[in-house]
This record gives C-alpha cells, sequence and structure tokens, in this order.
C-alpha cells in the first residue's frame, strides 16, 4: 500500500523534552526515509514532549497515564504501529545517520533472522563521547545466530540498537507490564531468542546517553529478573522448544546468578532459591557462588 510505512520506530517518553527532541533530530537525519516514529508519553506532568513532536511530521504523539516504566509505553506503540519493521529506542539516545538503512537491508537480504541488534558508543549528559562502547563481546559470534541458550541470564540486546520484524512480535507478545522497570527489556528480548535468530552488527550505530536517571541502574529491580527468566525458560520447556538437558543446565544457570545476588536482599533470595532447586543448598555449584557472594560483602 502506498504511504505504508515499512519501520515503525517507538520512543517511550516521560518528562524530557530537550532530550527528545535530541533524539528526534537523529532519526530525522536517517539515510532511510520510509518510516514512522510514534512517540508514546508516559503521563509526563506538562504538554512539552508534545509541543516537541509537533515540527516532526514523521512523528505520531500519544500520551497515556503514567505507567512508572517503559514497558506499557512501548506496547502502546507495537499496538499502534504500521511498519513490517520495529526499532525502538529511549528519549536520550541518538541514532548515527545509517542506522535504519543498513539495519533494513539486513532484513530484507536475510529472511532467516527476526533481529538486528548491535553495540554503542557511550556519551554523558552533555553528549561528549566518553571513549567507551557497550554491548560488544570479545567474541562477536556469542551474539549472532541461535542465542537464545547463549544469552539467557548473561547478556541483553541493547534497546537502542534493536531492529526487529513485527511478526515475531505478534509470536512473542509484548513487553512484560508486571516486572519492575528494570530488565523487562532483557526478558522480552530472551522470549524473542528462542523465537528467531538475531543478526549482530559489530558497528556502533548508536550513541547510549549514561545520566544519573538511567533505568539500567535500578539494582533493586534486577533482583526479581532471574525469576522473570526461570518463566521463560519453563515455558519454552513446556512449548519443546529445548531439550531437557539444556532445561537443567539453563536452570542451573539462573539460580547461580540469583544466589550470586545474596548482598541485596539476603533473606529474600534465600527465600525463594527453591524456585530452581529446592535442595540448592547441598549441591556443589550453588554453594560455592554462595560463599563468593558473602565474601564480596566484606
Amino acid at each position: 500500500m502506498e504511504g505504508q510505512p515499512l519501520v515503525s520506530v517507538i520512543i517511550p517518553t516521560y518528562n524530557r523534552p530537550e532530550l527528545l527532541k535530541l533524539t528526534l533530530s537523529g532519526i530525522m537525519a536517517q539515510t532511510y526515509s520510509n518510516y514512522e516514529i510514534l512517540v508514546v508519553d508516559d503521563g509526563s506532568p506538562t504538554d512539552e514532549a508534545e509541543k516537541v513532536c509537533r515540527p516532526f511530521e514523521k512523528v505520531k504523539y500519544y500520551k497515556i497515564e503514567n505507567s512508572g516504566g517503559p514497558a506499557k509505553p512501548r506496547n502502546t506503540g507495537i499496538q499502534k504501529a504500521k511498519g513490517k519493521y520495529l526499532a525502538f529506542t529511549d528519549d536520550d539516545d541518538l541514532w548515527l545517520p545509517e542506522k535504519l538503512e543498513k539495519q533494513v537491508n539486513i532484513l530484507e537480504k536475510n529472511p532467516d533472522f527476526g533481529l538486528v541488534h548491535g553495540c554503542c558508543e557511550v556519551i554523558d549528559e552533555k553528549g561528549e563521547l566518553q571513549n567507551r562502547i557497550i554491548g560488544r563481546l570479545r567474541n562477536p559470534e556469542e551474539k549472532h545466530g541461535d542465542v537464545s541458550q547463549k544469552m539467557l541470564g548473561r547478556w541483553t540486546v541493547m534497546m537502542p540498537t534493536s531492529f526487529i520484524r513485527k511478526a515475531v512480535v505478534d509470536k512473542v507478545g509484548f513487553f512484560n507490564e508486571t516486572m519492575p522497570p528494570a530488565g523487562e527489556d532483557m526478558e522480552f528480548w530472551t522470549r524473542c531468542s528462542f523465537e528467531t535468530k538475531f543478526y549482530y552488527q559489530d558497528e556502533p550505530l548508536v550513541y547510549y546517553r549514561v545520566h544519573g536517571n538511567n533505568i539500567s541502574d535500578n539494582k533493586k529491580g534486577y533482583q526479581e529478573l532471574p525469576l522473570h527468566l526461570k518463566k521463560v525458560l519453563d515455558e519454552v520447556f513446556e512449548q519443546k522448544k529445548i531439550t531437557l538437558i539444556t532445561y537443567k543446565l539453563l536452570n542451573q544457570r539462573l539460580g547461580i546468578l540469583f544466589v550470586s545476588r545474596l548482598k541485596q536482599n539476603p533473606l529474600w533470595i534465600l527465600r525463594n532459591m527453591k524456585v530452581f532447586d529446592s535442595f540448592w543448598f547441598i549441591k556443589r555449584n550453588y554453594v560455592k557462588h554462595l560463599i563468593a557472594s558473602i565474601l564480596k560483602r566484606h
């Protein structure tokens, strides 16, 4: 259909109009042009975000009741998206001009891949480069292809680099709105990893802004993450997407991740370890990481 965007760019925002303007300007400077931008305001107290969006002809602005996190705004964007592909970014990150063009080309030429992602260069609050790249592993192949078993509990997709077929999202469902506003992205990408192959671009096409308000700094919210990932693991096992041997190995990995966070909330962690193994306290691997976590406290 003529005029139908191939790509839908989804941006949750909350009370950061100046940064949002920079993010939108970077998207509008893309070398690829067949896209729409969906800005979903999570109940900002003013109408400044709407004013920022007005001059950008490709932008559609929506305001919802405050949910306290990015999951609901992203889901709202998914529901309203018209594109074959979805690209996510936050309202404080910046795209380099060729980001969309390169990612569209990758998925158009590689139909057996459902998602493209990559690494980011870090900038500070003022937008100055920090000579640091995040989202890159020593072995890039760890993030490429069938990554489901490699990814679980170890790494996630950098949100502003993500580019995914909407058909994959239609299969895996929305972002989890019941989780704390930290780790819900990792839970979502983990579900996607069991549905499709990931194409990793070892090229920073995004500037990732690090500042005091990053949700990724919410350590308390990440305490629950292994429990949510366990639910994902249980579901894919029930769907027979993995073998029993693989299930046991991945379950143990999540249990070790959970017990290794003992210092964050000792009693709560110990009480919930039974989710991974009722007899964890007599298993060598668990006890070893439990002791290591205790020693780190002193």
